[in-house]
Formats: C-alpha cells, structure tokens, sequence
C-alpha cells in the first residue's frame, strides 16, 4: 500500500489548478455559453437522418477526415495552399499547440481572454504570461505586448478575433504588427468569425508564422465539438504528430459535411442573431445602472455600475435566467456579467429579468 496520498504523484502546478467549471443549465433559460438557440428546421433534419444511415459504426473513423476537410476549406475560404489540422474541439488543439513546444516554452495572450489558453498552459508546466487589455477600449495595449514579445520570446502567441469575453475586434494593424515582431507561432482565434465579417484567413499564404483557428459551435453545431486549425502545411505536419488518431468521430465527419454543405439555415440564423446582438445593445445601453460594449461576437459583455455584479447575477439566477458571471475573475472584468444572444423571447425575457434584479436585488 502508498505510504503517501496518491494525488502527491501529480505535478504541483496541476494540485493548484481548478477543474474548468460548467454551470448546470438545468430548467434555465440558458444564456451563458455562445451557443446557438435555434434547432434545425424538420426537413433539414429528415434528410440528416437519412445521411447517418451511412456511418460504418463498427469501423474507426477517417483518420484524415477528407470528406469534412473539404467542406471547411469551401465553407472557410481556406486558402489551397495552407494546411488544415482538426481537432475535437479548440480546446483539443489549443492542447495540441502547447504539446508540441519544448518544456521551458513561454506562451503570451491578452487578458481577459478565452481562459483555456492559461489552463492548458499551466497544465502542461508552461510559463503563461498574460498581457492585460486597455481599460477603457479592451484594445490591446501595445506597448506592453511588444515589451513582453521583447522581454519573453514566447513559442506561441494567442489573439482572440473578436475577443472572449469582451466581444471587441483588435485593430487589425496591431496583429499584423505582432506577426512582424514575434519569434514563434501566432494563433489568430476566430471562434466567433460568423458575427464578426472580419478575418485573417486570407493573410495565411503571406504570413508563415499565422495560423488561423475556427470552430463549428458558435454557427450552430457546439454539440458536434469540432475545431480546426489553418496554416503553414510544414508547421501542421509537425502538430499533427501530436493529434491523437480517428480524434473526429464518424458521427461529427458526417453531420458536419452535411450541416456545411445545407449551410443556408445556418447563415440565417446568424444574421438573426446579429441583428438580435443590435437590439439587445440598444436594450442595455437604455438601462439605467447598465454599461454595455458593443460586440462582434454572439454575446455582450456588460458592467453593473451601482450594484454589484454578483448580486444581479444570483436575481437574474433566481428568475430562471443564467447568464456569465464574470465579476470574481476580477481586474478589468470586476462587476461585468456576459448575456449571450438568444431567440427573440429569451432576449425579453433576460432584459425584464435584469430591470427587475436592478431595481430589487
């Protein structure tokens, strides 16, 4: 028998972490994850049925995943001449990226910014170093990110485009900036590219240290967890040693070729969304107590001025409607709470829920 705790087996930085948390949406209206609200219409749904008919599921998936690959770079405009690397999920091949550097490699992101970048970071035994945004635009503060690119050589750097959880898009000159003076990869993150109409997918055959990743969730298909990778072919053929084999299922190869390929419902459904995002910004700025930042992503980043954050967030709980407490992660995002935009009715009802909270919590 172990004469000490087995958890002492584990590297101290990961005996200090916290396990990412996932709030029970459970009878909710659920406003606190960037997902789509809307389902498929039925007749899509019919002849998706008909397509799973075909999965081999008695066999491994295609491990290069070529039938999907080929309705990302159409449905993406991936360049022919840049690589692809899938992954389950981003986070899947945020890991992958940090796998694959030297175990005294630095890794730069802006903050507040998408937390896996710091957690699969740390879990790795990596040195993280997060740069914080300017307090009053959320725009990145150059001069300390080219003084820390200067001070720490970082292996990777990640931009998030538009930016998790503030929603803003980063001046485009400060990211070419940082692509011209970084000495290792820089990962341009266009998780929310469907709301944004604005991307560096076309700068990848210019740009060897640029690499460009995107996710199906936010159009509309988070359940399916694909992520992809787009860059440099040789930089991709080195990550995909990392990958882990037959890591996208058949189920998602084929239902995401198929979703990609009928994508028209899809694309409606955004332009919903945003015009949503414009009335829902319009709503907040209106409300007294309320600062609110414009968005090019599927949420809205907002700051309660005379109540405390985490007092509105348990009255909006307690009347069925969860949001994105952000507040305890201090700093810059100390009072903010984050809505993500849902259908017409869930907007309503988040807006009447949040006047009442401002008034009674």
């Amino acid at each position: 028998m172990p004469t000490q705790p087995l958890t002492n087996l584990f590297r101290p930085e990961i005996l200090a972490m916290s396990a990412y948390h996932v709030a029970d949406a459970s009878n909710f209206i659920k406003l606190d994850a960037m997902e789509n609200p809307y389902g498929w219409p039925e007749a899509i749904q019919q002849v998706w049925l008909e397509h799973l008919k075909d999965c081999p599921m008695n066999r491994y998936p295609d491990p290069e995943a070529k039938v999907l690959s080929m309705a990302l770079r159409q449905s993406n405009g991936i360049p022919e001449t840049s690589g692809l690397l899938l992954g389950n999920g981003s986070d899947e091949i945020i890991q992958i990226l940090m796998m694959a550097l030297p175990n005294d490699a630095a890794v730069l992101a802006p903050e507040p910014g998408f937390v896996m970048y710091k957690q699969v970071a740390l879990s790795l035994g990596l040195r993280y170093q997060g740069v914080p945004l300017l307090a009053d635009s959320f725009e990145l503060d150059m001069p300390a990110m080219l003084a820390v690119i200067e001070s720490l050589q970082p292996s990777l750097i990640f931009l998030a485009y538009p930016n998790n959880p503030t929603g803003n898009l980063f001046n485009p000159e400060d990211i070419q900036k940082i692509l011209s003076v970084a000495p290792g990869l820089v990962v341009v993150d266009e998780a929310y590219a469907p709301f944004a109409n604005a991307s560096f997918i076309d700068q990848l055959p210019h740009q060897q240290n640029l690499l460009v990743m995107r996710t199906v969730s936010k159009l509309g298909l988070a359940g399916l967890r694909l992520g992809f990778l787009a860059g440099d072919q040789v930089i991709l053929e080195q990550l995909n040693k990392v990958r882990l084999p037959y890591n996208i299922n058949c189920l998602t190869q084929i239902t995401a070729s198929f979703a990609l390929n009928h994508q028209g419902f899809l694309l409606a459904q955004t332009q919903t969304i945003c015009q949503q995002r414009s009335e829902v910004l319009a709503a907040l700025q209106s409300i007294e107590g309320i600062e609110a930042y414009p968005s090019a992503a599927n949420f809205i980043l907002f700051k309660t001025t005379y109540k405390p954050a985490d007092i509105v967030f348990m009255s909006l709980k307690n009347q069925g409607v969860l949001i994105k407490n952000l507040s305890p992660q201090g700093g810059l995002l100390q009072n903010a709470l984050r809505v993500t935009i849902g259908t017409p009715e869930e907007n309503q009802a988040f807006l009447t829920a949040l006047r009442h909270a401002l008034k009674n919590s």
